[in-house]
């Protein structure tokens, strides 16, 4: 697998098309509708927000699903607004822009698959949307510029487009997995099955050219996004639009078999991984990617109760943007996140530093040292509780003025 962000034309799947244009959404007057289309149709699998709050198109998406049992033929994503809490207007527009892209792919109009990213309660401007569709029609191709195009567009507060890629070869045959991500700020994915409860937004579009029915894709999509992208927290706000879309053409004319599943799985949790890191490591003012390592838990669940409870401490990240080694804080939100444990077991290290052992400051604590792994671009800090054998891999960030910055004047 190559997360280079420049894709290979062998490495894109096969049965689709991309392309994206300008539509006057964004104030930047940069790319901001984007188009994937699956001309002989693909099967879908999907996760959305948790958030009870949800924006129009995850509404329109769910009954689109619900409708064709799985299948999409186009993806339509526009950027700079995001169609939520804009009532039954914000509905109708978005059913309004699917009618017209079903026009102009020469679909069904519930193959349409809606989804928007900007900001909340703006009335949604669907004939912007509505008036660019033939340009993005004149637009489309398979190739990977084409590609980019679809990945520059759906940004927003993003500084640079983020994809990854994993090939997979059975007897001879590629089967490609490209997936294309956004996401800077609030970032707390909290995805769930499109039928479980309604959460700028995480949208992941994942597209491979394996041949398998939407059922057999939830099962391989659920535990890939479990452990990526509902393991990463930039600001511990979950959006009202967040979605992770996973497309299968078929076009590669493998099927999806159980000798198969375990490395199409294996890809797939690869290109996740890396999707999600890219969008923390991309975070709004981050200046320190922080994976936490949370080890000897008694479930991976309480592991990662532990981890977001530091990750969405405002004193640990504030802490962790001066490279400041206080090791106090980070068990202290441990504590308070829920999880009985037993102090006198904890054992914490940022890096491979000793800062914290059985009940209290280790002996071997160098500050200077702790400080030094600190400055870093990326480091680890892992936390043992010391009563089990599950952990959780959880990656977040500091939080800086920068941040403060972006997000106080983002409406203005």
């Amino acid at each position: 697998m190559s997360n280079e962000q420049k894709t290979n034309a062998q490495s894109l799947p096969r049965g689709f098309q991309w392309g994206a244009v300008k539509a006057g959404i964004k104030a930047s007057g940069k790319l901001d509708v984007a188009v994937a289309i699956a001309p002989k149709t693909a099967n879908a699998a999907v996760m959305f927000t948790k958030n009870q709050v949800v924006a129009a198109p995850i509404t329109v998406g769910r009954r689109h699903l619900r409708a064709t049992g799985g299948r999409v033929a186009a993806v339509l994503v526009n950027a700079g607004n995001a169609n939520c809490a804009t009532g039954q207007a914000g509905i109708e527009g978005c059913v309004q822009t699917c009618v017209a892209a079903a026009e102009t792919f020469h679909c069904i109009f519930d193959e349409v698959f809606p989804s928007s990213t900007g900001i909340i309660g703006v009335p949604f401007p669907a004939e912007k949307v509505v008036a660019a569709l033939p340009a993005v029609q004149a637009t489309l191709g398979d190739t990977p510029d084409h590609a980019e195009l679809f990945a520059q567009a759906i940004m927003t507060t993003d500084t640079r487009m983020k994809t990854a890629r994993a090939v997979v070869d059975v007897d001879g045959t590629e089967v490609n997995i490209w997936g294309a991500g956004k996401g800077a700020g609030m970032i707390h994915p909290q995805l769930g099955a499109p039928v479980g409860p309604p959460h700028a937004t995480m949208l992941v579009y994942l597209f491979t050219d394996l041949a398998a029915g939407s059922e057999e894709l939830n099962k391989l999509l659920a535990p890939a996004v479990e452990r990526s992208f509902n393991c990463i927290s930039i600001d511990g706000d979950t959006s009202t639009n967040d979605t992770v879309l996973l497309l299968a053409s078929g076009a590669s004319g493998v099927q999806l078999t159980e000798r198969i599943t375990e490395p199409f799985a294996n890809a797939l949790n690869l290109v996740c991984g890396s999707l999600a890191h890219q969008i923390v490591d991309d975070g709004e003012g981050v200046s320190h990617v922080v994976t936490l390592h949370i080890t000897g838990a008694r479930t991976e669940a309480e592991a990662k109760q532990v981890a977001k409870a530091i990750a969405h401490s405002p004193l640990c990240k504030t802490a962790w943007s001066s490279a400041d080694p206080n090791w106090g804080r980070l068990l202290a939100a441990a504590g308070y996140s829920g999880v009985e444990f037993d102090p006198a077991k904890v054992n914490i290290r940022i890096g491979v530093q000793p800062v914290f052992e059985l009940g209290m400051r280790s002996p071997l604590f160098d500050e200077a040292a702790a400080h030094a792994v600190m400055l870093e671009r990326e480091y680890t800090i892992t936390l043992d509780l010391g009563q089990g054998s599950a952990e959780c891999q959880f990656i977040t960030c500091d939080l800086t003025a920068e941040y403060v910055r972006i997000n106080a004047d983002y409406s203005t």
